[in-house]
């Protein structure tokens, strides 16, 4: 891994850092006209495309019939598992539906001398979830995704996967999804902005994915509706060498085995500590199962901070605005105040990355590339949608209609002026 020095007053022009920082908008420029292309062909074609891409990207030759995984498919898988894994899932499931119960908003109505003005809040219809599945099966995606939805009470949760296997389609049957399609990349994310033959059209896409997928969601923005731009995955651990070096470079290479553009980064004031690191990654990655990857997301990106206390440390923490920080100090609920930019926080030695990624709660669908300075975690929040309900009486109208007559002769509109002084005549 390269160590770069951020001790001094200019850090935050530090190059490599810079490098990290944009690495979103790099790997935009490569890809971003690939991505346009498959959306305009699925927009004018549909299935059609739809299964040449599927062909060409994911090698399955499916016919229009094949798309869709039949619900019954979904319940054998689910028989199927193995007696360890199904109750692991059950608890995953539990755990992270009580945690998104907590999310639930309710309307509200307030009341005053003849107006009464409320907060609707009612869930999305249809909603369209993207699973990964090239490099590896994410069945823990799943439950991520469609929990909050099915919590949220979104009728129709439609998801989209390239290549389902028999855990994700079982992680599916357990969370309620109402309908499977064995699609992914960009491709899967245009069919359900725009619906085709097969895949019905979606009110929001919501889920991680490769740079593709990413780049889909944010140009069909506007189109519907997304959670975030959630590109490749990221780590950035906070270390003062009390933590076992082993342990830390784990961490890191937790997030370098997922993809090649995930980036594994940590900060620490100790230079040993940081060489220590250094030399497990390395050693790790000598037998890693998933080396071929890990060792290209670590060789690109994979880099050490120095900095010269730990209040620094936060604050390169919150420049880059990590998906994941891990906080590994003697004290790390002491550095919590500090730290104002992060997708989640895990606190501590025992709360490594993974238990957040399968179990324990909170979303594992992150903002990412710095955008966690304004997304936030997937949650029940993002399956709602709220209209304003507004009554007047009478008595009401009178109280308020001079005043707005007022506001709309200063604004020069005078369509609105009559609008309210027809009824008070």
């Amino acid at each position: 891994m390269i160590i770069e020095d951020l001790r001094n007053s200019a850090w935050r022009f530090n190059e490599r850092l810079r490098f990290l920082k944009e690495r979103g908008q790099i790997l935009t420029e490569e890809y971003e006209p690939v991505v346009k292309e498959i959306i305009q062909r699925i927009k004018e074609e549909g299935d059609k495309t739809l299964l040449e891409y599927t062909k060409r990207f994911d090698g399955i030759d499916l016919s229009p019939e094949d798309l869709e995984v039949p619900y019954e498919e979904l319940e054998r898988a689910y028989n199927q598992l193995e007696e360890d894994v199904r109750s692991a899932f059950e608890i995953a499931h539990e755990r992270i539906r009580r945690f998104h119960e907590k999310q639930l908003e309710k309307s509200f109505f307030m009341e005053e001398e003849g107006i009464i003005l409320g907060n609707r809040v009612i869930p999305l219809e249809r909603v369209g979830i993207y699973v990964p599945g090239g490099k590896a099966a994410y069945p823990s995606t799943v439950f991520m995704n469609a929990v909050p939805a099915i919590v949220a009470g979104v009728e129709e949760v439609i998801m989209v996967s390239p290549k389902p296997n028999t855990y994700t389609l079982a992680a599916a049957f357990i969370s309620g999804v109402s309908r499977v399609y064995q699609v992914g990349g960009a491709q899967a994310i245009a069919s359900l902005a725009f619906g085709t033959q097969s895949i019905p059209k979606v009110d929001k896409i919501v889920g991680p994915g490769n740079i593709y997928v990413a780049l889909a969601k944010k140009l069909l923005f506007g189109l519907v509706d997304i959670d975030m731009i959630a590109g490749p995955s990221e780590i950035l651990i906070i270390a003062d060498g009390s933590v076992d070096p082993k342990w830390v470079a784990c961490d890191l290479l937790s997030q370098a085995e997922h993809d090649e553009l995930a980036g594994a980064f940590m900060i620490t004031t100790d230079e040993e500590y940081a060489k220590e690191v250094s030399q497990w990654v390395e050693k790790l990655l000598e037998d890693f199962p998933r080396r071929d990857i890990a060792q290209k997301s670590i060789d690109r990106f994979g880099t050490i901070f120095l900095v010269r206390d730990l209040y620094q440390a936060c604050e390169v923490a919150n420049h880059i605005a990590p998906e994941h920080l891990e906080i590994l100090t003697e004290d790390p609920f002491s550095l919590l105040p500090y730290i104002k930019h992060a997708g989640a926080i895990f606190l501590g030695k025992y709360a490594t990355e993974p238990l957040g990624d399968y179990l324990l709660g909170p979303n594992h669908t992150l903002p990412t590339g710095g955008t966690a300075r304004f997304f936030s975690p997937l949650g029940v929040y993002d399956f709602l949608k709220k209209s304003s309900v507004i009554y007047l009486s009478k008595e009401g109208f009178d109280r308020v209609a001079e005043h707005a007559e007022n506001i709309a002769k200063v604004e020069g509109l005078y369509a609105h002026f009559y609008a309210v002084r027809v009824r008070r005549e």
